[in-house]
């Protein structure tokens, strides 16, 4: 049985309960055999059981009063992954899915994608089960100052430093700070995707989604092609696809779809921007909203797509990104796509693609980009945040803009080379995985053992 195989099977038995952990760790694993071949001290040390299991993690209660003076209870948590090449970094999650299971998933992509950066940041995510849909602002509020007062004995500058992620904005990450700084009286660059008025980054807002498309068209130069006037699909209608849309409208490419949870917006003229802003940013609104104002526009309700699938995936295209949320694109939904002719996928938000839909992706042989590499902007610019509150200093939006453009081409020229130097040429799974691996495993095994 091989070294993979072995370390497969022990945490399938340890962890039978959190399967989109074993599922993104299958995912990395699989893709590592040539490189444990060529490196045997990888065994001998243990390195996949070390790098598999989160250094730390910690959980807690957290107790607010909501609006009507009633307590409630929500569970906590902070997962930090690994620290071998930089401070833990990874975002804070609000949602009713959160779990620890989910948490390490995300901690553990969170670690080769931040190692792909360049960047001196190790891997870490957070959040909890709190739902801040249908909540009041003084709600959000007490719940985020409640999170803090735990969370903040964990964190630091050069310890861990939390981000936005699903249900946490620019708004949450604001009173996540004041509590911080209440708590230790210290003004601190402690977590990224803060307000401009207090330590933010421009461009810090359009850095997921804008990071996707560069590395899309990094992608496609390489196969003499470009987004331009070229139809894309994408799902979601959170930060990372407003932005997303956006950039593909600067590139000259056509956006015709975003979704939520209730449902999808299909607009063969393109998707407005000015509108879907005002939708989600401004009044937090349904999708049926944006139908309501866009006479061209189709809503068509989750509940009215064909079983086990996301009708996004049914409409033509020549690029697709899902941008939602993790096991968006099944297998039936990758083989409609490439049935439909689309040539370019990229993956904005984490883990969207099944196991098996990413496998049918790299069978076609289309240009497939793994969130890991593509959707690494966003922690790529908070990196970049970070630098600039350690020097207090603020650059400016193209500054910030043109140094995100450079590190997603470098993302995708190393995976690139990496899938190449293993006779795989094209597969930016195999060549994301292991050049985000390597990095991470050889800094463990400098540092020792304890």
């Amino acid at each position: 049985m091989s070294y993979v195989q072995r370390v497969m099977d022990s945490l399938k038995e340890k962890y039978a309960y959190e399967p989109v952990f074993l599922q993104a760790v299958q995912e990395v694993l699989q893709t590592l055999q040539p490189l444990l071949d060529k490196t045997p001290r990888y065994e001998e040390y243990k390195i996949l059981e070390r790098i598999t299991e989160p250094e730390r993690i910690i959980s807690f209660r957290v107790e607010w009063v909501d609006d009507k003076g009633q307590v409630q209870v929500n569970r906590g948590y902070r997962v930090q992954y690994n620290s071998a090449i930089g401070p833990y970094k990874g975002g804070l999650r609000l949602h009713p899915s959160v779990n620890q299971g989910i948490l390490k998933f995300l901690g553990f992509e969170q670690i080769f994608k931040n190692a792909l950066t360049g960047l001196a940041i190790g891997g870490g995510k957070g959040g909890s089960d709190f739902d801040p849909k249908g909540k009041s602002e003084m709600e959000v509020m007490r719940f985020c100052q409640a999170f803090m007062n735990e969370l903040y004995r964990h964190i630091g500058p050069t310890m861990d430093v939390p981000a936005g992620d699903i249900g946490v904005g620019g708004r949450e990450v604001g009173y996540l700070f004041g509590q911080y700084k209440r708590l230790t009286h210290r003004y601190e660059g402690v977590l990224t995707g803060k307000n401009l008025l207090f330590g933010g980054s421009l461009a810090r807002t359009e850095a997921t989604g804008y990071g996707a498309v560069y590395f899309a068209q990094s992608m496609l130069e390489d196969r003499k092609e470009s987004l331009e006037g070229k139809t894309c699909v994408v799902s979601g209608a959170g930060n990372v696809a407003i932005y997303c849309c956006e950039k593909l409208l600067q590139v000259g490419a056509k956006p015709v779809t975003v979704s939520d949870s209730r449902g999808m917006i299909h607009d063969p003229h393109g998707i407005r921007l000015d509108v879907l802003k005002q939708v989600k940013e401004v009044e937090r609104a349904s999708l049926t909203r944006y139908a309501e104002l866009v006479p061209s526009a189709k809503y068509t309700p989750a509940s009215d797509y064909p079983q086990g699938r996301n009708d996004v995936w049914s409409v033509p295209c020549f690029a697709a990104f899902p941008c939602a949320t993790q096991n968006e694109l099944n297998l039936a939904d990758a083989e409609t796509l490439l049935a439909n002719g689309c040539q370019c996928v990229t993956e904005g938000a984490n883990m969207p693609s099944t196991l098996d839909a990413v496998h049918a992706f790299l069978k076609a042989g289309i240009a497939y980009a793994p969130a890991k590499a593509s959707n690494a902007g966003g922690v790529a610019t908070s990196q970049l945040e970070m630098a600039q509150n350690a020097s207090m200093q603020s650059w400016d939006f193209e500054t910030v803009d043109a140094r995100l453009k450079q590190i997603m081409h470098n993302i995708y020229k190393n995976a690139a080379a990496t899938a190449k130097e293993y006779n795989e040429p094209g597969n930016l799974v195999m060549g994301a995985n292991i050049a985000g691996f390597r990095k991470v495993a050889e800094a463990m095994l400098a540092q020792g053992i304890g």
